[in-house]
């Protein structure tokens, strides 16, 4: 299809034409990106077969200064008068060597268990043991360190390389003086980039990684050291905060002293029903179905606590139950929470993004209309919520919203309502409210934002637009809001993935309640990743599942961010509005 057959699709038409180009070249991208994994992994390999032979050769055609240098770092150096270098180099080594024996090697020795010695006590006298924490935290900077020794040695011997070479020429090697002047000069690049570096990989690599292995781990409440010992549990987290578990179904039957015999009926996802049957010989005959762990069971429920559950097995026929006294007990699973979480953070995202952004610029757009007298009093009415700090006005709309709070009390004193509105008590309530309250939050900055980039839109084009016959909404769809999409793009994105890591607003209007029985680790229904994180983290201890929800909230953003970004038009349609 031309691009002019294209321009002449209605909307519908376009998107089903993208559709079908998209599914069709999705293989073809996929093997491509699979041919890009296998490269790296090629190019990857070839690098360092070249360094080996590269570091090999060079020992080989070395003299006995550069040769010495392998043992002794920096040796080469200050024997070809530069002293500079050689101090640097030799230094550094001895840095690396005291620390590795007196320090990390013990910690990256541990780093396989974690530790095996638990701290305990010997009548009055503690005697401590291995500290998880330490052996982890200093094994992985060891392991930095460890890494970075091996690039100064293979720089080292580089220099020495360089510089045999050098001499070999007739050339003259540069002097400490002149190595100064470089560093501040035409290396100062490199000199200045030192110190952020470091501070990067201590403050921010070792961290994300330090996290990334406690996702592998078993730490938790019960697990907290100097105290306890927490080791390594592969990809159990994973399973437990993606998948469901099932276990075989079971039942305990009790006679009661009336003849009637108690059920205790335990599913394979972990929910629990008691129930209450006269026939003893059908109860029995039902545990004895599922005593090889192979049964299920089908459930009736007449609605009065009343209803027929049947047993399914391999071992016979099923066996039907007339019980009474029902009651169920739900066990919620974390990947069934998970699920749920996610769902209603990408909700939440999706339209704290798009509502804002649609009703900042509609608001912008009516500000900045001819004839519109104040201008300057709207705009200030509406900066005002961005000037007050959000945990001042969010903790105050929180109780402003609550059963006796003053919008209950306002409405049921005017005689609109008879019980306070559940506007934290129920979740459907709840979401929306939380929805409502974001976009009084929100539209002040797109309308700021939107302010500034339609007053940049060039009048000619409305005027074209208008002299053509087209209404205001024709004008809006075909001017306005492409314009504000090319420019705004970027910044849509980084919203939408700034409103999956929303703490402030969940946490200071609801605190994620409200709790419900059908979510696991203490979550609530409006909680999002972020703040369900942090609830793992501060209120129950468990760091393990933290790392692993923080492993996929990363996940989820990238995975969004890489889409997007190549549909926006500020990348796709870069070129039309140069």
């Amino acid at each position: 299809m031309t691009d002019l057959e294209f321009l002449r699709l209605n909307g519908p038409q376009k998107f089903l034409y993208k559709l079908r180009r998209f599914l069709m070249g999705l293989p073809k991208a996929i093997l491509n990106a699979f041919k890009g994994i296998i490269g790296w992994f090629v190019g990857l390999f070839k690098g360092v077969g070249n360094e080996l032979y590269d570091i090999f050769d060079t020992f080989r055609k070395g003299d006995w200064k550069t040769r010495l240098s392998y043992l002794v770092m920096g040796f080469g150096s200050c024997a070809r008068g530069q002293w500079l270098r050689g101090i640097l180099f030799f230094g550094f080594q001895t840095v690396f060597n005291v620390y590795l024996f007196c320090f990390g090697g013990s910690y990256v020795a541990k780093l396989a268990t974690l530790g095996t010695v638990e701290t305990h006590k010997e009548g009055r006298k503690t005697i401590y043991g291995d500290n998880s924490f330490l052996i982890m935290l200093y094994g992985v900077l060891t392991i930095f360190f460890i890494l970075a020794f091996l690039y100064t040695w293979r720089l080292n011997v580089k220099q020495n390389k360089l510089a045999q070479q050098y001499l070999a020429s007739g050339k003259k090697l540069k002097t400490a003086r002149q190595d100064v002047h470089d560093m501040l000069d035409s290396q100062f690049h490199k000199t200045l980039l030192a110190l952020p570096v470091l501070g990067v990989t201590f403050f921010t690599v070792l961290p994300i990684i330090f996290m990334i292995l406690v996702a592998f781990t078993n730490y938790d409440n019960t697990h907290q050291p100097p105290g306890k010992l927490f080791t390594w549990v592969g990809t159990e987290n994973f399973k437990t905060l993606l998948t469901v578990k099932e276990s075989p179904m079971m039942i305990d039957a009790k006679e009661n002293a009336d003849g009637t015999v108690f059920l205790t009926v335990t599913a394979r996802n972990g929910d629990i029903l008691t129930a209450k049957a006269a026939d003893k010989e059908a109860a029995n005959a039902a545990v004895a179905l599922i005593a090889d762990g192979s049964g299920e069971f089908a459930l009736t429920d007449n609605g009065d606590k009343t209803g027929l559950m049947t047993v399914y097995g391999d071992a016979g026929d099923p066996v039907d139950l007339a019980i009474t006294d029902l009651t169920f007990v739900q066990t919620p699973s974390m990947a069934g929470t998970f699920k749920q979480v996610l769902l209603w953070t990408l909700i939440w995202a999706f339209f704290a993004t798009f509502l804002n952004y649609f009703l900042g610029m509609l608001v912008a757009i009516m500000i900045n209309k001819k004839g519109i007298k104040f201008k300057k009093l709207w705009r200030t009415i509406l900066v005002m919520t961005i000037a007050i700090p959000q945990f001042i006005s969010l903790l105050y709309v929180s109780k402003m919203f609550a059963a006796d709070g003053l919008v209950n009390s306002t409405l049921m004193n005017w005689g609109w309502i008879k019980e306070p509105l559940p506007f934290w008590t129920d979740p459907t309530w709840a979401k929306c409210t939380i929805i409502g309250i974001n976009i009084w939050i929100g539209i002040p900055y797109l309308m700021l934002i939107a302010t500034g980039i339609l007053m940049n839109i060039p009048a000619d084009l409305y005027e074209s637009a208008r002299i053509d016959g087209a209404n205001a909404f024709q004008t809006y769809m075909k001017i306005t809001l492409p314009y504000m999409l090319f420019v705004t793009g970027p910044y849509l994105l980084t919203s939408f993935t700034g409103n999956i890591n929303n703490f402030n607003v969940i946490y200071l209007l609801s605190q994620g309640k409200p709790l419900s029985v059908g979510l696991a680790g203490n979550a609530g229904s409006t909680d999002l990743l972020i703040t369900w994180l942090y609830k793992m983290t501060v209120t129950d201890s468990n760091y393990k599942l933290a790392a692993v929800l923080g492993i996929l909230v990363f996940v989820v953003c990238a995975v969004i961010n890489l889409i997007v970004y190549n549909m926006i038009p500020s990348v796709k349609n870069e070129e039309d509005f140069q």
